[in-house]
């Protein structure tokens, strides 16, 4: 008598990431719509409706097919079928999107500052405002400048005595990868930069003056500034 097979782990195939599917779905549109190389392709609000996906996600999806080589994005001009374009393509996995990671952000770092508004030493607020003067000094240098608005959310973080809290938002930081930084050179304008600063400033003074709501409500009104902006351009 065969003894019976012991039954085998079955491993879940890894959940595809939303803009990778919207990707892989223009370039079905490209193929079916015959749309050339050097080509212009629908603008982003037919596009989203022909899809039937979010702005946000489109654009996450399009972010991805530039690094892959697939299509250009033109300030001003729109979004154009690559030259060099070799359809299908694979579609780079470059860690979450965008809008996922300030999705998750919305939720954490609001409740952070609330948190850091009960909490905050003397010392932890001056490390706060140190980093809001250092944005303010660095507003030309891109690079510095990030490191400075890194460091403002951390030390928001820090002032809520929870070393947990503080993990997370450098992990939800270092997420910032490859799709982020080329949304950003795209999409982030000098308007957004400047209500940046006046954003930081008014989640600290709620900090400072120890009014959690008041910095719950001016995270949240920033991270949802930085949102609209990336989604609408």
């Amino acid at each position: 008598m065969k003894k019976p097979q012991e039954p085998q782990d079955a491993t879940p195939a890894p959940e595809q990431r939303l803009y990778r599917v919207v990707a892989e779905r223009i370039q079905q549109l490209i193929k079916d719509d015959n749309i050339a190389p050097g080509s212009r392709l629908p603008a982003e609000r037919e596009l989203s409706a022909k899809l039937n996906v979010s702005r946000a996600s489109l654009r996450e999806a399009l972010i991805a097919l530039e690094l892959g080589g697939v299509v250009e994005v033109r300030g001003g001009s729109g979004v154009y079928v690559s030259e060099q374009a070799a359809l299908p393509a694979a579609v780079p996995e470059v860690g979450p999107g965008p809008f996922e990671v300030l999705s998750a952000r919305r939720l954490i770092e609001c409740e952070i500052a609330a948190i850091a508004a009960k909490n905050a030493t003397d010392s932890a607020v001056d490390a706060i405002l140190k980093a809001v003067e250092e944005m303010e000094r660095s507003h030309d240098d891109r690079s510095s400048n990030e490191l400075a608005d890194r460091n403002f959310h951390v030390a928001i973080a820090r002032a809520t005595g929870n070393t947990a809290f503080v993990g997370v938002v450098e992990y939800l930081w270092d997420q910032r990868g490859s799709l982020w930084h080329r949304l950003k050179e795209h999409y982030r304008t000098e308007d957004l930069r400047k209500d940046t600063l006046s954003d930081h400033r008014a989640i600290l003074s709620a900090i400072a003056e120890r009014n959690g709501p008041a910095a719950r409500s001016a995270m949240r009104a920033h991270l949802e500034r930085v949102t609209r902006t990336f989604s609408r351009g």
